[in-house]
């Protein structure tokens, strides 16, 4: 995908314009003597406004509650940590 590239002076001398186009979304590639020194992209939109884009879309629905921390339904109680026991396994199994 090609970014539109823009001097430095160039850049100066016409912001609002450059500014115009990253609002509609595209990614600006600033250059010093030709030669990539900077980005200028678009902000991204917050979760709550693209979670609010998939409910208004028909893509998932939501009540616009967070959701309540849940306490891990298995403990381990061995002095081994889970971690050592998934790495065990994968040794099992690229041995076999």
């Amino acid at each position: 995908m090609h970014e539109p590239q823009v001097g430095i002076r160039e850049l100066k001398t016409h912001l609002s314009k450059y500014l115009r186009h990253v609002k509609a979304g595209e990614t600006l590639v600033i250059t010093e003597y030709g030669k990539p020194i900077g980005r200028i992209v678009p902000k991204r939109s917050s979760l709550e406004d693209r979670s609010q884009a998939l409910v208004d879309a028909g893509l998932a629905r939501w009540n616009g509650t967070k959701l309540a921390p849940k306490e891990p339904q298995v403990v381990n109680r061995s002095d081994k940590l889970l971690s050592d026991i998934v790495v065990e396994e994968r040794e099992i199994d690229t041995l076999s």
